[in-house]
């Protein structure tokens, strides 16, 4: 692999690197000085359209290009809105730069909102996050101090507040809209699109809403430019990203590399081999939303569009390690009931469709299944697709579909013999 700066983990495990006389000596908030001194919103946007800088959240647009759908003549208010709920399974990125490195997140919200003419920015985090909340807030109190938020930031005229909102804790608030609703203290159902966000979001304002590890990359961007982010990663798919190891592997945890590392290179020399030396079975490459992929495409590149020739997709990066030891009737089925429980369960294709799911895998395990499930199973998937309000729906059928496309012997073992081909413990109760 080719040598590569990093930029989001740079002083992740530097000591006191959440306060901000560290964060300070280490270089931070010189990115906001120099916005405020000698760059115009305008010019700021530029150079991260310039970068090529893709949503981190899971689903890659480009950001700068994102934020130029705000309205010209809008005489409302404009809102920011840092989507910090991180609920996807297998991904917990956001959460490590929110606990260690709070104000770089801070510093990028700040140039986010200053780019899009923002006065207001609201960070929303995952119920659970209750300490990653403190630091966050700690983080923003300790920036208004030194006059790096509030009212006329360093003396510059720019007025930034930022406000930490507290989730409660569902799947769905990770959508942006149901994000949004929840914000705005109603309970969090998506809303149909368009018109989006950008045009009417948080109250019927203009709203961008950012992802933590997307915004934690400006600062990098304004203090060394576009051309030096792009440098890393591939072509369309420019930058580093944080990959979120899990599973069956020696060394779980966050790794920040270039975008485009080989999936085999990020397994076995980063995350240390499979564990206990047993057989690689399956990888699920991008949090549990997306198609899993089989042994045999570890060659395959983390980028966007390697993932997508490939037949899945980045999505959050949260690379999920299967064994040989994995049922995957069992996988299927787990992640089955996740999606049922999270469901919202506004629309009818999702609310249904993610029942009907659970219920007959949950058949299948207890050895009452037919052959003919596994058709009354994709048949559900497809009425799903497509059919929803967000994307809840489309995130619950990737792993029923892939796991009977690639282990279809599995499942029909599990019917016609009524017990499960792999040994992984106690049967289904």
């Amino acid at each position: 692999m080719a040598d590569f700066e990093k930029i989001l983990f740079k002083n992740i495990d530097f000591p006191d690197q959440d306060k901000i006389d560290i964060y300070i000596k280490n270089g931070g908030y010189n990115a906001l000085r120099k916005a405020l001194d000698s760059m115009s919103p305008e010019s700021v946007t530029e150079e991260v359209i310039k970068s090529g800088l893709r949503g981190r959240g899971g689903a890659g647009f480009p950001t700068g290009r994102k934020w130029t759908f705000l309205p010209k003549d809008s005489k409302r208010p404009v809102y920011l809105t840092v989507n910090a709920d991180e609920s996807e399974p297998g991904t917990f990125k956001d959460r490590e730069l929110i606990e260690k490195d709070p104000h770089l997140v801070i510093e990028g919200t700040l140039l986010a909102a200053y780019a899009i003419k923002c006065g207001q920015a609201y960070i929303y985090i995952r119920g659970e996050f209750a300490f990653g909340a403190r630091q966050l807030n700690k983080a923003i109190e300790e920036a208004r101090a030194k006059g790096f938020l509030g009212k006329n930031i360093l003396g510059k005229g720019v007025d930034i507040e930022i406000i930490v909102h507290r989730g409660g804790g569902a799947y769905i608030c990770g959508e942006e809209t149901a994000l949004l609703t929840s914000l705005e203290g109603n309970q969090g159902y998506p809303r149909v699109k368009p018109p989006f966000p950008a045009i009417s979001g948080l109250y019927s304002a203009p709203t961008i809403i950012n992802n933590v590890e997307t915004l934690s990359n400006i600062p990098y961007i304004i203090n060394k430019g576009a051309e030096k982010f792009s440098a890393f990663g591939t072509a369309k798919s420019p930058g580093t990203k944080i990959f979120c190891l899990s599973g069956h592997i020696n060394k779980p945890g966050n790794y920040e590399l270039p975008m485009g590392i080989p999936l085999r290179e990020l397994l076995y020399e980063y995350g240390g081999g499979i564990k206990d030396g047993r057989n690689l079975k399956a990888v699920i490459p991008g949090g549990s939303s997306v198609p899993l992929l089989t042994a045999d495409k570890v060659d395959v590149r983390m980028d966007f569009e390697s993932l997508a020739e490939a037949g899945t997709m980045l999505g959050s990066a949260g690379v999920i390690v299967i064994d040989e030891t994995v049922c995957m009737v069992r996988a299927a089925y787990n992640l089955a009931r996740f999606y049922q429980h999270e469901s919202c369960g506004q629309c009818t294709p999702c609310r249904q469709g993610t029942y009907w799911i659970l219920a007959i895998l949950e058949r299948i395990e207890r050895g009452r299944g037919s052959l003919k499930d596994l058709d009354k199973l994709l048949e559900i998937c497809e009425n799903i697709e497509g059919n929803t309000i967000c994307p809840l729906g489309d995130a619950a059928t990737p792993s029923v579909k892939s796991t009977i496309h690639h282990f279809r012997d599995e499942y029909e073992y599990h019917i016609t013999e009524q017990k499960c081909k792999v040994s992984m413990g106690p049967r289904f109760e």
